[in-house]
């Protein structure tokens, strides 16, 4: 029983992580993908045009979502911390 428990933490915390870094990766991964097409194209190979780009695309996305994360965050921790008198009667 204690092992079904932490299995279902486990799948919880998992689903969660996935949900809360999918909008920062996703524009990571957009901004990333725009700029490298550009660099192809002029043949810029400028280490700097990549990494300063995703900085503030991963800044806004944070600023954007931020409410949003927080709220999933505090949801999850809340959930947690109601289950623990069930989690410690079954161990």
């Amino acid at each position: 029983m204690y092992a079904d428990a932490a299995l279902a933490i486990a799948r919880e915390t998992m689903y969660t992580i996935l949900l809360l870094s999918a909008p920062i990766l996703g524009g990571s991964l957009l901004i990333g993908l725009l700029v490298s097409i550009l660099q192809a194209t002029t043949q810029i190979q400028e280490q700097t045009l990549t990494f300063v780009p995703k900085i503030v695309v991963v800044l806004l996305v944070v600023v954007i979502f931020g409410p949003w994360m927080l709220n999933v965050l505090v949801g999850f921790t809340h959930n947690l911390l109601v289950d623990i008198p069930r989690l410690v009667t079954l161990g």
